[in-house]
């Protein structure tokens, strides 16, 4: 994967075209959202793309802590800029924060290793529906409306213990999810690994909003929905 693919460098930072990030989110994360279609209407620029071009850019710390703070629309102008050691923002003109990136330890900038993270990351990511909410949704009794889906990334965290690795992969662990009313919050693990040996822990942080009974035909025909959209649009 080149992730210079996916987005357009202009003055003083870089922008996306639709085609860009409709296409990060298809073909590298597979990630059939409708938000990251290209004729959306509110369409919205895949944070995990953002957070994959900072890595790229300012490379992998031992530790980072990554906040989701706003959507992007498709051709917003964004910025880099470095408030205080060992903190990114990603803004607008208006300097509106979208990302935000707080770093420690020691540094990688090996762009071949963190480009297979990336994709081993994006990957994972983008199995989150149905692989993982599904059952969680199930072990509580809710379920999002399936007519307006809100699920919205807040956070992740990120320790490593090795930043030399060759071969990373994603195994992931124990999730959690907690409602309280109409709103649940989750909470998504994982290991990173490079073959057998464990390099590092991960963990990514969702709110969900408009919950409902859990209805499993209503389930069944979401996923069955989503899954023909990845046939029609891979095709």
């Amino acid at each position: 994967m080149n992730i210079e693919d996916f987005y357009t460098p202009i003055a003083n930072g870089i922008s996306f075209s639709r085609d860009q990030a409709s296409g990060f989110a298809k073909n590298i994360a597979d990630d059939f959202n409708p938000i990251h279609d290209i004729d959306a209407k509110r369409f919205c620029v895949p944070g995990d793309l953002l957070f994959s071009i900072a890595l790229s850019k300012f490379g992998l710390y031992n530790t980072m802590q990554v906040t989701f703070s706003g959507m992007v629309n498709a051709e917003t102008p964004l910025q880099f800029n470095h408030i205080e050691a060992g903190k990114l923002d990603i803004v607008d003109a208006n300097e509106k924060v979208y990302l935000t990136v707080e770093h420690q330890g020691q540094q990688s900038n090996n762009q071949a290793a963190i480009s297979k993270l990336i994709e081993q990351y994006v990957g994972f990511s983008g199995k989150t529906f149905p692989h993982i909410l599904v059952p969680l949704w199930k072990s509580k009794g809710v379920m999002v409306n399936p007519d307006r889906p809100m699920v919205i990334y807040q956070s992740m965290t990120i320790n490593m213990t090795s930043l030399d690795f060759s071969s990373p992969s994603i195994e992931a662990t124990t999730p959690e999810i907690d409602v309280n009313g109409k709103r649940g919050n989750v909470v998504l693990r994982f290991n990173f690994k490079d073959g057998d040996r464990k390099i590092g822990t991960g963990e990514k942080h969702m709110i969900l909003s408009g919950l409902k009974d859990y209805d499993q035909t209503a389930i069944d025909d979401l996923i069955t929905f989503y899954n023909q959209r990845k046939i029609d649009l891979s095709g």
